[in-house]
C-alpha cells in the first residue's frame, strides 16, 4: 500500500518560535515524533511518504498518490486537521486519524474513515490485522496503557532533519500527578512507563549516525515521574554515553518543580546533558494551586526553587495561568512580580481552559459553565468556559501581565537577572559557528537598529559581553526569544 503520513500546520504561538526560527534558518521547532514512530510500526513492504505541513506544502498530488492518509495532530492544529480531512474527502482518499486530538475529540470530526485512538502500540496492530482481512472497523480504542519498551525506533529518514531546530525523543509516558486542567493522565495514565536505557540510547545513536548535533527534546509528560529508575539505571548510562561522544546533544525536557528537592537527581541530569527544563508553575496563589490539585507546588518556596535549579545549571522555562475560580484582582501583579523575581525568561502566561475529558472539563459541564471546545492555544485570549471573575476584568488583567513581562524593559531586566544567577554546565560549548554569526548580524539589524526600544537590547548586549562573556551566546538567544514573544503578545 501507499501511505501518506500528514502532520497539520501549527499556527504561530508561544511554543512555535516561528519568529525566532528565522534567525537560524529553520522551518519548525520540533518534528512530528508520533507520526514517524507510527511509520515504524507499519508493514515493511508498504511505501511511505511524510508531509509535515510546517515544512512542506501539502499538494493534491500527494493526496491522490496515497491509498491511505494517516493524520495525527494536537488541539492547536484543529483547523488544519479539519482542512486535511475535507481535502481528502473531496479527492475520495481514505483517512486514518489518531493522536491526542483525535483521541479526545473524535466525535467532532466528520469524514474520517478509521480512528486509531489512544496509544498506537495497542490499537494500530488491531487495525492493521483487520485491514489485512478486508474488514477494518471505524474506531479502535483501548483503556489499557502499553509498555513502551516495545515501541520502535522512529523513522527519521522520512524527514529532512535539517529543517528542524531540535529533534525529539521519548523516554517515558504518564505522570504521577493529576492536575484538573491537564489531559496527560487521561491520555497516558498516572503510572509512568519508561523505555529501557539501551532502547533510548539506540535511538540516540540513530540520530547521531544521521549527523544530528545540538538540541534534543525528551518529550515526556514528566521526565522525573520515576526518580528511582532515573537515578539507578537511566541517567548513569546516559552520562557514560554523553561523555564518550563528547556531549553531541543538549537535552530539553519537562519536569515538576520538586526536582529542586533532589540534589542527586539534579546533578545527574546536568551530567547527562540536560540543561533546559519546562515547569508548570501555574500560579503563586496557594488557593488556586489547591483548587487545581497542584499539590507538589505547595510544598516549597517556588522562587527559591527556580533559582536553585538555575544555579545548578538549568535554563528554566515556566507555564503560568490566570482564570482560576480563586483568582482575585491582585493575581495579575502577583504573577508579574513572581516572574520577574524568579528570572524565568521564557514565561508562558495563558488563560485557563478546560480540555475535553479533563476533571476541569467535567466540573465546568456539571456547573453549566462550558462554552466551546478548547482550541489548544491558551495564549490566544480566549477561554472555553465562563470564569468566576468578570471576563472583562480578567482580560484587562491578563493583557497587563503580557504587556509588562514581554516589554523590552522588563524582559531584558529579567534576562540579566537570569544570567547573573545561572551557572553553565562544564560540558557547555561556547564555540561560535558560521550560521550563528549570520544570526547575530540579523539580530543586530532587527533588534539593535529597526526595533523600537533598542536601547534595552544594547544594554543587555553590553551587560552580557562584559560581565558574563561565557554566557554571551545564551544572552543573544534569549534576545531572539524576546523578539518572538513580543510578536506573540502583540497578536493577543
Amino acid at each position: 500500500m501507499k501511505i501518506l503520513l500528514v502532520y497539520p500546520e501549527t499556527p504561530s504561538s508561544f511554543w512555535s518560535f516561528k519568529d525566532a526560527l528565522k534567525f537560524v534558518a529553520k522551518k519548525v521547532a520540533e518534528p512530528p515524533l508520533g507520526l514517524i514512530t507510527v511509520a515504524a510500526m507499519l508493514p515493511r513492504n508498504w511505501e511511505l511518504k511524510l508531509i509535515d505541513m510546517n515544512v512542506t506544502k501539502l499538494d493534491d498530488k500527494h493526496l491522490i498518490w496515497a491509498d491511505l492518509v494517516f493524520l495525527s495532530g494536537m488541539n492547536i492544529q484543529i483547523n488544519s486537521f479539519k482542512d486535511v480531512i475535507r481535502r481528502c474527502n473531496a479527492l475520495k482518499v481514505k483517512v486514518v486519524a489518531g493522536g491526542p486530538l483525535a483521541t479526545t475529540q473524535h466525535k467532532d470530526f466528520l469524514g474520517v474513515d478509521y480512528f486509531i485512538l489512544n496509544e498506537a502500540e495497542i490499537t494500530l496492530p488491531l487495525f492493521l490485522e483487520d485491514l489485512k482481512k478486508g474488514n477494518p472497523k471505524h474506531i479502535y480504542s483501548t483503556d489499557e496503557f502499553p509498555e513502551i519498551s516495545n515501541s520502535p525506533i522512529p523513522m527519521w529518514e522520512l524527514l529532512d532533519i535539517k529543517k528542524y531546530a531540535s529533534l525529539s525523543l521519548q523516554y517515558s509516558r504518564g505522570c504521577p500527578y493529576d492536575c484538573d486542567f491537564c489531559s496527560i493522565t487521561m491520555l497516558n495514565g498516572r503510572k509512568p512507563r519508561t523505555k529501557g536505557s539501551e532502547q533510548f540510547i539506540r535511538e540516540l545513536e540513530r540520530i547521531y549516525e544521521l549527523g544530528w548535533r545540538g538540541p534534543v527534546s525528551v518529550v515526556d509528560d514528566n521526565f522525573i515521574g520515576n526518580k528511582r529508575k532515573l537515578k539507578n539505571e537511566f541517567l548513569p548510562e546516559l552520562i557514560e554515553w554523553s561523555k564518550k561522544k563528547n556531549y553531541p546533544f543538549n537535552f530539553i525536557t519537562e519536569v515538576t518543580i520538586n526536582l529542586a528537592d533532589d540534589d542527586e537527581l539534579m546533578e545527574l541530569m546536568i551530567a547527562a546533558g540536560f540543561n533546559s527544563i519546562f515547569i508548570g508553575i501555574e500560579t503563586p496563589n496557594s488557593e488556586c494551586l489547591e483548587e487545581c490539585g497542584k499539590s507538589q507546588n505547595l510544598k516549597l518556596n517556588m522562587v527559591s526553587a527556580v533559582q536553585k535549579l538555575q544555579q545548578c545549571g538549568f535554563i528554566v522555562s515556566g507555564g503560568f495561568i490566570v482564570g482560576f475560580d480563586n483568582d482575585s484582582p491582585s493575581i495579575f501583579q502577583d504573577q508579574i512580580d513572581f516572574i520577574q523575581k524568579s528570572g524565568i525568561v521564557s514565561a508562558m502566561v495563558g488563560l485557563l481552559n478546560a480540555p475535553c475529558g479533563t476533571k476541569l472539563f467535567k466540573r465546568m459541564q456539571a456547573e453549566n459553565r462550558m462554552l466551546d471546545v478548547f482550541a489548544g492555544n491558551n495564549m490566544d485570549g480566549t477561554m472555553n468556559f465562563i470564569p468566576k471573575m468578570q471576563y472583562k476584568d480578567l482580560m484587562s488583567g491578563y493583557s497587563k501581565i503580557v504587556k509588562t513581562i514581554y516589554s523590552q524593559k522588563e524582559y531584558y531586566n529579567r534576562t540579566k537577572h537570569f544570567l547573573s544567577n545561572y551557572k553553565q554546565p562544564l560540558w557547555s560549548k561556547n564555540k561560535i559557528k558560521a550560521k550563528e554569526i549570520r544570526a547575530f548580524m540579523m539580530l543586530l539589524w532587527l533588534l539593535g537598529t529597526l526595533e523600537k526600544g533598542k536601547k534595552y537590547f544594547w544594554k543587555l548586549l553590553a551587560f552580557s559581553l562584559f560581565k558574563h562573556p561565557n554566557k554571551f551566546p545564551l544572552a543573544m538567544t534569549m534576545a531572539v526569544y524576546g523578539y518572538h514573544f513580543r510578536r506573540v503578545a502583540a497578536r493577543i
